[in-house]
């Protein structure tokens, strides 16, 4: 169980580029990453708006002359002091990913980028090279693959619990785009066009995290070649609002993957169902804390987050015992301590023995978005993927 104690030999020297005030996002980052005292937010660049950044900076405790107008300077002026930044999280929309990213890992520090890294696969292997040549950690975003039922999942599978894996069923079909909020709503419409969001819209923003929960959980999850069918139902939109994907998987295993954002009256609707040849799991963010397990000619069996018939592994991750709730918070302050870990070993000279999302996961991310499209533009054809 987690429960606050010191896991390094000091709290990550932190910053933050973008995630400022009225950020999506920037509240969950900081949330999680001080959660276990193993990140101090010491400086940053909160918002394209350097006074706004700088003044949203000072209200979160950091000194006015570590509230930088930019990146660049950021990372500049950090490097001069003897007490500079290690890591720097980057909350900015996905166009600037890839510069920011870059410039992070050749200034020498490690680095927690929302997905997409990027928005091709030939600028996610130049990070994965970077990353890799200056052993640097690169964490990707992947809040919900950090709840301790996912881990349990994993464990299920790899003991053979379910049998061979014959059908994976992944959704995140949510509905807050169905029509053009867009017209009045900024944070929706950087999303939805190319020069900001990238080549896709649904398949990027959210059909990545759903598959890496499936990258998580089944070890061999190596696709073979898809087929990927897109539409923008809402007509105004130059980028997808709903896509289905069909994956041929290596092992012999299909795949399905449902993303959209015009499923009207769903909250949320991220659901990952794991069907193997003895038994089936299901696991559904809107109710994180129960996984349905279903074997052959057997009552469904429902497992609570916190049962002490959980694997050991899975158990690991505990915040707060049995009954009571873990969420979205919990699962994001479990990656940002991977994280942590990963980054203090990697300034050792070491590497950890457990996953997490990685700069690897990130770029395959990048990838499958990149074949998912060409399919698309192509009339919907196989693709191979390698």
């Amino acid at each position: 169980m987690i429960n606050g104690e010191k896991i390094l030999d000091h709290p990550i020297r932190w910053a933050m580029v973008g995630g400022g005030r009225g950020s999506q996002i920037g509240y969950i980052h900081r949330s999680s990453a001080l959660r276990d005292n193993s990140f101090q937010l010491l400086a940053g660049a909160f918002d394209i708006n350097p006074e706004r950044g700088r003044d949203f900076g000072i209200q979160l405790g950091v000194a006015p002359e570590r509230c930088y107008p930019d990146y660049k300077t950021l990372f500049a002026e950090e490097a001069k002091r003897p007490d500079g930044i290690e890591a720097v999280s980057i909350a900015t929309p996905n166009g600037t990913h890839y510069e920011i990213c870059k410039a992070a890992l050749t200034a020498g520090l490690h680095a927690v980028c929302e997905k997409p890294l990027c928005f091709t696969h030939a600028q996610a292997k130049e990070l994965v090279r970077l990353a890799d040549s200056r052993n640097l950690v690169v964490g990707v975003t992947y809040g919900y693959s950090g709840h301790e039922l996912i881990e349990q999942g994993r464990q299920m599978i790899s003991h053979g619990d379910l049998g061979e894996i014959r059908i994976i069923r992944m959704q995140f079909p949510y509905g807050a785009y169905a029509s053009t909020v867009e017209e009045k709503d900024p944070a929706a419409k950087w999303r939805m066009e190319p020069k900001t969001a990238g080549p896709s819209f649904v398949l990027g923003d959210v059909g990545t995290h759903v598959l890496f929960l499936a990258e998580t959980m089944v070890s061999d999850f190596k696709i073979k070649n898809l087929l990927c069918l897109t539409k923008s139902f809402v007509k105004t939109r130059q980028l997808e609002d709903n896509a289905f994907v069909l994956m041929n998987l290596e092992s012999g295993a299909q795949a399905t993957c449902w993303s959209s954002a015009i499923n009207c009256g769903a909250l949320h609707g991220q659901k990952i169902r794991i069907i193997g040849s003895k038994a089936s799991i299901e696991w559904f963010d809107e109710r994180p804390n129960q996984m349905s397990y279903e074997v052959e000619g057997e009552p469904v069996r429902i497992l609570e987050r916190g049962g002490a018939y959980l694997y050991p592994e899975a158990r690991r991750e505990d915040r707060i015992s049995g009954g009571h709730s873990e969420g979205l918070f919990d699962a994001w302050a479990n990656l940002y301590r991977r994280f942590a870990i990963a980054m203090q070993a990697a300034g050792k000279g070491k590497k950890v023995d457990f996953w997490y999302p990685d700069i690897h996961a990130g770029a395959q991310g990048v990838k499958w978005v990149e074949k998912c499209v060409e399919s698309a533009v192509n009339g919907s054809s196989w693709v191979d993927y390698n």
